[in-house]
C-alpha cells in the first residue's frame, strides 16, 4: 500500500514545488503534478487531499537539549519574570502545589528583563525566602548561570574554598558566597536536587519529544549525555527507542568536558552501544569553550563594553580542548563546540587546524552558535569547511544587547547567518531548546526578518544578513541532515528521501513575514505514518 498527498504545495528544493507525492515503504516514491500521481493510485491506496496546503520537509533541530527541555516543562517556569520578587512568588506557588520532594528547580529568568532599575542578579538570600530547609535551585535562561539557596549549596559542598575548574563562585561585594555560580560550576550546584528516578526521567524525555514532534520538528541532534555518571543516560534513552516509545529520529550530541570521561566512553559505550542510522545515532561529541551572552560568561577578546572587569569565562583550557578533539578525532568522532564569544570561536578555530593538519575536514567538526565573530573568523569557517549550528531566534533578545556587550564594531560582523549561507557554508538551525522554545517558525522568523518577536527594529538588525524563506528552511532540513551524514536521504522530499514531512496551516513562503512565528503544524509525518494531528 501507498500513501498518496495530493493537492498541495509541496517544496522539494529551493525553487522547486510540487502538487503531489507517494510514499511507499517509508520512503518518497514519487512527485509531480496531482494528475501524475493520481493515476498511478491503486485500490488499496490511502489517498490524502492536501487543499492547497503546504507541506515541508520534517524540520531537523541541529542542536538541542530534549531531556532539559521535558524537565523544564516540568519545572518552576521562570521566563519573562520581571523582577526577583517575581521569581521568589512563582517559586512558592510551584513548592506548593509540587510539595518540593526533590527540592525547586527553576529556569528561564533573565535580569536583563527586570522592571527595576539596577536588574541585579538573585541571590542565596533572595532564593532563602522560597524554602531553607530544601535546596532551590535557579538556572538563567542561558543555562549557563545559576543561583542556588543556602541549603543547595550546603548540599553541593560549595563553601568559601571551592575551586571548580572552568566556573566561577561569585561573591558579594562584602565577599560573601552570593550563591551565584557560573559555567562548570552550575552543574555541580545543581547536584544538590534530589535526582529522579529512571522511569521519571524517560517519561520526561518521551513528553518533550511528543512536544517536539507537535512542533514539526522530526528529527533531533540532542545534547542529554555528560559527566562520569553517562552511562545511565545512554541506556535509558536508548531504552526509550528499543521500546519504540517516541517516532523521533535521535542522534547524540554527549558532552565530555574530562578526557577521562572520554576515555571511559571510547571504552564502553562507543564499542557496545547499539545504534541504527534511521532512529537512532550514536553522534558527537559535544564541549563547552564558553558561556553565554546574557550571562556575560562568552568568551571575548577583549573585556565586555558594558563591564570592563571580564573577557567572560573558558569553560576548557586551550590545552584541554585540543587533547579532546584529537583523541576524538584518533576514533573517527566529529566534534562540536559550543562557542559564543569570538575569543572562544577564535579557539576553536585553532584547534580543528591543529587537528585537521591541512586536511578536509571529513568528520564535519563544527561550532554550535558561533554568535560574535570577526570577518576573518567567517572566511576561516569557510575555508576549513567548518558546521556551524546556529539559532537566530536569539536575536529576540540578543539584538538589543549585543552593541552594550561587545562594542559597535564586532557587533556588526556578528549572527552572520547568510554570510555563511551564500557562500556555501554548512550553517544549519536549532533551537537550543529549553534555552528557547524548540518552536522551529520563531527561529524561522528571525532568521528571515532579523527583528525580535515585536517586529523591532524596522527593517531588521543588520538586514544584510536576512536569509530567505527557502533558505532558512533549507538550513533547518536538508544542511541540518549534512551534520548527520544523511543529506542523501533527509532534509528532501524527493525519491529515496525519508518520507518525513509537515502539513501547515499558512503558505510559508508567500505570508507576510510577520506572519511566520504564528505558523502551526497540522500534520506531522515520519516515515509516511501521521505521529501528530493537529485537534
Amino acid at each position: 500500500m501507498r500513501t498518496l498527498l495530493i493537492n498541495g504545495k509541496i517544496y522539494l528544493e529551493k525553487g522547486r514545488f510540487a502538487e503531489a507525492l507517494a510514499i511507499k515503504e517509508g520512503l518518497i516514491d514519487d512527485v509531480g503534478t496531482t494528475e501524475k500521481i493520481i493515476t498511478t493510485r491503486r485500490p488499496e491506496d490511502e489517498v490524502l487531499d492536501l487543499q492547497g496546503k503546504t507541506v515541508l520537509p520534517g524540520l531537523n533541530d541541529s542542536h538541542l537539549h530534549l531531556f532539559l527541555l521535558g524537565e523544564a516543562m516540568a519545572s518552576c517556569n521562570l521566563n519573562g519574570a520581571a523582577s526577583i520578587e517575581e521569581m521568589i512568588e512563582r517559586g512558592k506557588v510551584y513548592l506548593s502545589r509540587n510539595h518540593g520532594e526533590l527540592g525547586v528547580h527553576g529556569r528561564g529568568w533573565n535580569q536583563d528583563f527586570f522592571e527595576t532599575e539596577d536588574k541585579r542578579l538573585p541571590t542565596r538570600e533572595d532564593l532563602d525566602l522560597i524554602s531553607t530547609d530544601i535546596p532551590v535551585v535557579f538556572e538563567r535562561v542561558c543555562g549557563h548561570v545559576a543561583v542556588g539557596n543556602t541549603r543547595a549549596m550546603e548540599l553541593a559542598k560549595i563553601n568559601e574554598d571551592t575551586f571548580i575548574p572552568g566556573g566561577t563562585i561569585e561573591r558579594s561585594p562584602e565577599g560573601i558566597l552570593s550563591g551565584v555560580v557560573t559555567e562548570n560550576a552550575t552543574h555541580v550546584l545543581t547536584r544538590a536536587l534530589s535526582q529522579k528516578d529512571k522511569e521519571a526521567k524517560k517519561s520526561q524525555f518521551i513528553q518533550a519529544g511528543i512536544y517536539a514532534l507537535s512542533q514539526g520538528i522530526t528529527s533531533v541532534q540532542s545534547c542529554d549525555v555528560s559527566g562520569p555518571d553517562f552511562q545511565k543516560t545512554f541506556d535509558w534513552i536508548r531504552e526509550v527507542y528499543e521500546e519504540r516509545s517516541l517516532p523521533l529520529r535521535y542522534r547524540h550530541q554527549f558532552n565530555f568536558q574530562e578526557i577521562h570521561d572520554f576515555r571511559s566512553y571510547l571504552d564502553s559505550e562507543f564499542r557496545e552501544g547499539k545504534y541504527d542510522e534511521s532512529y537512532f545515532q550514536k553522534g558527537s561529541l559535544k564541549l563547552f569553550k564558553d558561556g553565554s551572552l546574557g550571562g556575560r560568561t562568552a568568551f571575548l577578546s577583549q573585556p565586555y563594553a558594558d563591564d570592563s572587569t571580564t573577557r567572560g569565562v573558558e569553560a576548557l583550557s586551550d590545552e584541554e580542548l585540543l587533547a579532546l578533539c584529537k583523541l576524538a578525532q584518533e576514533h573517527g568522532i566529529p566534534v562540536i563546540t559550543h562557542a559564543i564569544g569570538d575569543a572562544a570561536v577564535e579557539s576553536v578555530l585553532n584547534t580543528y587546524d591543529k587537528v585537521l593538519k591541512g586536511e578536509r575536514n571529513r568528520l564535519r567538526h563544527g561550532i554550535v552558535h558561533n554568535q560574535i565573530t570577526t570577518r576573518e573568523q567567517l572566511q576561516r569557517i569557510l575555508r576549513s569547511d567548518i558546521a556551524v549550528m546556529a539559532q537566530p531566534v536569539f536575536l529576540d533578545y540578543d539584538l538589543h544587547i549585543v552593541e552594550k556587550r561587545v562594542g559597535e564594531s564586532l557587533a556588526k560582523t556578528s549572527y552572520a547567518f547568510n554570510t555563511l549561507y551564500q557562500q556555501d557554508g554548512l550553517i544549519s538551525i536549532g533551537t537550543d531548546a529549553p534555552v528557547e522554545d524548540a518552536n522551529p517558525f520563531r527561529n524561522i522568523y528571525a532568521a528571515v526578518t532579523r527583528k525580535d518577536q515585536k517586529g523591532y527594529p524596522e527593517g531588521g538588525y543588520q538586514p544584510e544578513e536576512r536569509m530567505t524563506v527557502e533558505e532558512a528552511v533549507d538550513a533547518y532540513t536538508h544542511k541540518s541532515a549534512k551534520n548527520q551524514f544523511q543529506e542523501d536521504v533527509k532534509g528532501k522530499l524527493l525519491p529515496g528521501y525519508y518520507a518525513d514531512l509537515i502539513v501547515l496551516d499558512r503558505d510559508l513562503f508567500t505570508i507576510e513575514p510577520s506572519d511566520i512565528s504564528d505558523t502551526q503544524v497540522e500534520l506531522t509525518m515520519v516515515d509516511g505514518k501521521a505521529v501528530y494531528r493537529k485537534e
